[in-house]
């Protein structure tokens, strides 16, 4: 098949994005997915050092059902219960997540623990000894989100899930569309109430992706340009965060660009998580998931540019169309020497900006390198059962060591 012969599918989504669009739009939002009873899901510190959560009541009144602040780092599964317990006693009939990315995934078990009948642990994705993996069907509709994001996130327009949960050796996974939000608001002082470290991790996510998906070689033409314009404005943006943090269009231009990276997907790009430019998902979540201290973002950078330089198969076209997007490329390149350029120029942006790029540099005990490659062979997202666990074990312990 072609790049011209491809699915699309539009989710419906209205989209509110600059100064006060909390008090210009949101009564409206609620108003239109017919709810009486908004319930706010939130972290303790948007509740409690922010104002945007008085600013939800203050516009919708009678009709703000209460909040829940305590959803952690990770969205784990007991703040997640917790939450679904305290906007059952309240009534709720939508809920507005508001943070970042483990935010906007909390808030969708949230909608699916209120909705599913079933034991969490059995419509979870399951890992059967010795069988793919798999996502069972989640039918029950679901209470209506609406995200308030305030940081960058892919998060905040996706269906799929994952929660962490210390009693299991992974995390507990689910899908569902029917989570996806029916508005966003990108809303400028929101957005501006993130801390700067937080920013500058959850910025270097959106920006090592949009490197990834710039190696996409078949993709069809609309999400071409959805993929192409969203590598542009992290590109244009990420440079910016060593002197422009709080600069409310840095913030709104990576935002964007997050979004675009789900309707590139939406536009028929299938989810890319492979190849020589795409560091390696399974160990950058185990890292941060097993470590508190550790972002998103400083697990994603601490490996990127070493997954590049180790990988031994690199597509001449792919490695070009990356170097040249980065501004590397020179005439007469072979593939491996894009790809050590790629990997250089990711290294001076991503310590211009501050993230670190070795793992010592955020304090990982080398000693444990073998327990994290262990972990990442229960990664659905990363791994649906397509290689075997010894192989992938194998390949996240070189990168780690060489990381370090």
């Amino acid at each position: 098949m072609s790049a011209h012969d491809f699915r699309a599918v539009v989710y419906p989504l209205r989209l509110h994005c600059g100064r006060q669009v909390i008090e210009q739009g949101l009564k409206e939002a609620v108003d239109r997915a017919g709810a009486k009873r908004a319930f706010v899901v939130c972290s303790r510190s948007v509740n409690r050092r922010t104002d945007t959560v008085r600013r939800i009541e203050a516009v919708l009144g009678n009709r703000y059902a209460g909040v829940y602040d305590g959803i952690e780092k990770d969205s784990t599964y007991v703040s997640v219960r917790a939450a679904k317990e305290a906007a059952t006693e309240a009534g709720a009939d939508l809920l507005i997540a508001v943070g970042g990315g483990s935010v906007m995934v909390a808030t969708r078990v949230v909608a699916i623990f209120m909705a599913e009948p079933g034991d969490p642990f059995q419509i979870m994705t399951q890992y059967p000894e010795g069988k793919p993996a798999y996502s069972p069907r989640l039918l029950a509709p679901k209470p209506p989100i609406v995200n308030i994001p305030t940081t960058p996130t892919s998060a905040m327009n996706r269906s799929g899930a994952g929660l962490k949960n210390p009693d299991l050796d992974h995390r507990m996974e689910y899908f569902d569309p029917k989570t996806r939000p029916q508005a966003i608001f990108l809303d400028e002082n929101a957005l501006l109430s993130a801390p700067p470290e937080l920013i500058r991790s959850t910025a270097t996510t959106v920006f090592a992706s949009h490197v990834a998906a710039m190696s996409q070689t078949e993709i069809n033409p609309l999400a071409e340009a959805g993929r192409n314009h969203a590598f542009r404005l992290a590109y244009r943006a990420y440079p910016r965060l060593a002197d422009e943090l709080d600069n409310p269009s840095v913030r709104i231009d990576f935002a964007i660009a997050a979004l675009l990276q789900d309707r590139a997907e939406d536009d028929g790009a299938p989810r890319y998580r492979g190849g020589a430019f795409s560091g390696n998902y399974a160990v950058s979540t185990a890292l941060h998931v097993r470590y508190p201290h550790v972002g998103q973002g400083e697990s994603t950078s601490v490996v990127h540019a070493t997954k590049i330089r180790l990988s031994e198969a690199i597509d001449a076209k792919a490695a070009r169309q990356v170097a040249e997007a980065l501004e590397v490329w020179r005439d007469g390149m072979d593939a491996r020497q894009a790809a050590l350029a790629v990997a250089d120029k990711l290294e001076s942006l991503y310590s211009r900006v501050g993230a670190p790029t070795r793992l010592r540099q955020i304090d990982i005990p080398r000693d444990d390198l073998q327990n994290i490659a262990n972990e990442t062979v229960k990664n659905f997202n990363f791994n649906p059962g397509l290689r075997s666990a010894e192989d992938q074990i194998e390949d996240a312990l070189r990168l780690l060591e060489a990381a370090y």
